[in-house]
């Protein structure tokens, strides 16, 4: 059974930093894109970043370019998340997924961890 399970969340003030981390019991975890994403309340789940596994290749949606780095550790099995630079409306559930096939729909999620970024 295909386990991501996302750690580092937490409370931080606004200007502050934290890194998630997502681990992955995938046995071809080098070969899937994987990618964060978060979910406010009363709003719908939203991209964050992305990381391709043919080059490494980044994506990011606007509000975070600069702020936030995607990277991930085949050795390890693990997708990070740096977040810096944390503003009130980042405070959200933030989510990983693995996605097989470029342009499909992600094939597995974790559970979430939550993200608060005080004022």
């Amino acid at each position: 059974q295909v386990q991501l399970v996302e750690s580092g969340g937490g409370l931080v003030q606004a200007g502050g930093s934290l890194r998630l981390s997502c681990a992955a019991s995938l046995r071809t975890f080098s070969m899937y894109n994987m990618g964060w994403f978060r979910q406010a309340p009363g709003k719908e789940r939203e991209f964050v970043a992305a990381i391709r596994w043919s080059d490494d290749s980044t994506y990011y949606t606007d509000s975070v370019k600069g702020r936030f780095t995607i990277s991930r550790d085949n050795a390890k099995n693990t997708v990070y998340l740096q977040m810096n630079s944390l503003k009130p409306e980042d405070t959200a559930v933030y989510y990983c997924g693995a996605q097989r096939t470029l342009g499909r729909p992600y094939d597995y999620w974790g559970q979430g961890t939550q993200v608060t970024v005080s004022s």
